[in-house]
């Protein structure tokens, strides 16, 4: 089984007036606009849906995004591109556009910059990715029992990596002592107090992910599909997901399923506290899911998925690897983040959820959409959960 919690406070139609960053509509353009962009593939899983009762079950699969195998290109560049273009439009006066963002010319205006951020792989890799392409340096910060192959991903932009000893949090901690130390710029994906723009635009970047949707399934007034699960490591891509359907669907919108391992919950508990405010999962952080394994939200995602997601639940590892297997079976690569969303679905389906699948209001017509967060960023591990 797993825990869960429906949210109290649900409010599909919330007063967002002082979040004026999410008026931005540039984000799509912007990645276009970059090498090797082209829209990832919307799939169908019709044997897994048939073997559920669903009417049908669609992946977004960013699992081959910009080569890098994972989503998190999207937040990092166009956070990078909104910090260079807010220094330069104040240092010259004068426009920087998407097309700077690819200009030598421009870039050489401003002196060399190093970013760094922590992460447990994926978002290290993105900003490393970005900063090799602006011709920058880039240092990441990732927890010393980080699998291999993802520190070689981020050695391989030409970006250094620094073992923390601890968890992703005592990255974030280190990583920000240190830009601060040494005149780095940070480009962390999880808000706090005293640093809260970039991980706006972060957010603002993966949202790049649901235009890519429109006009089918995210139709202009009722998009097709009921039920949308939204991983939550710091909250970034739940919050991107939530105030994409909120803003644009309200009432319409479907609903929204908030997925976090079982030992780092911390939105789960945040709103079964039900103070109004973030608390920390108090947990063990020991999950396969990596990329999850966040103990605090971000200050700049959780209000977003306090007001707009239905329903939270927590779900074990071993539903990841099932997950896994049926991606695999249906032709998708899917790490052990990735598979976060289809193993939240496949814990509803256990025998002892049909309760809750019922108060959810999920059966045989409802349309569900999944992101698949991630490829096979540790392929020695996934060969392995894959063969066994």
């Amino acid at each position: 089984m797993f825990d869960y919690a429906f949210n109290p406070n649900l409010n599909k139609n919330p007063d967002w007036s002082e979040f004026e960053f999410l008026n931005n509509s540039d984000m799509l353009e912007f990645h276009k606009t970059l090498d090797g962009y082209k829209p990832t593939p919307l799939r169908s899983l019709p044997k897994l849906a048939s073997k559920l009762g669903l009417k049908e079950i669609l992946v977004k699969d960013e699992s081959k995004r910009f080569g890098i195998k994972a989503f998190k290109a999207l937040g990092a560049s166009y956070a990078i591109y909104r910090y260079l273009k807010n220094i330069y439009e104040n240092k010259f006066a004068d426009e920087f556009t998407a097309a700077s963002f690819k200009d030598p010319e421009a870039l050489k205006k401003l002196a060399a910059i190093t970013f760094t951020a922590a992460t447990d792989g994926n978002h290290g890799r993105a900003v490393a990715w970005t900063a090799n392409r602006l011709k920058q340096k880039a240092v990441i910060y990732m927890p010393a029992n980080t699998a291999p192959s993802r520190i070689e991903n981020i050695e391989g932009e030409n970006a250094t990596v620094v073992l923390v000893e601890g968890s992703f949090d005592d990255c974030v901690a280190q990583c920000a002592k240190d830009a601060e130390a040494n005149g780095w710029v940070e480009i962390a994906d999880t808000a706090y107090p005293g640093y809260m723009e970039i991980p706006k635009y972060i957010m603002l970047g993966y949202s790049s992910i649901l235009y890519e949707l429109e006009p089918k399934p995210n139709k202009p007034n009722k998009p097709d599909i009921d039920f949308v699960f939204a991983p939550a490591g710091v909250g970034g891509i739940a919050a991107a997901i939530t105030s994409y359907y909120i803003k644009h669907y309200q009432e319409n919108s479907p609903k929204i399923i908030c997925v976090e391992p079982r030992d780092s919950d911390c939105y789960l508990a945040s709103i079964k506290a039900n103070t109004g405010k973030a608390i920390s999962s108090g947990g063990a952080m020991e999950t396969m899911m990596v990329g999850l394994a966040c103990d605090i939200p971000s200050l700049v995602a959780w209000p977003i998925i306090k007001d707009g997601i239905d329903f939270f639940m927590n779900c074990d590892d071993k539903y990841a690897v099932k997950a896994m297997h049926a991606y695999h079976a249906e032709g998708i690569t899917s790490g052990e983040s990735g598979s976060a969303g289809l193993a939240a679905l496949l814990a509803l389906f256990d025998k002892d959820a049909k309760a809750v699948r019922q108060k959810l209001g999920m059966n045989e017509d409802s349309r569900i959409l999944l992101i698949n967060t991630e490829g096979d960023t540790d392929p020695i591990n996934y060969k392995k959960i894959i063969e066994s």
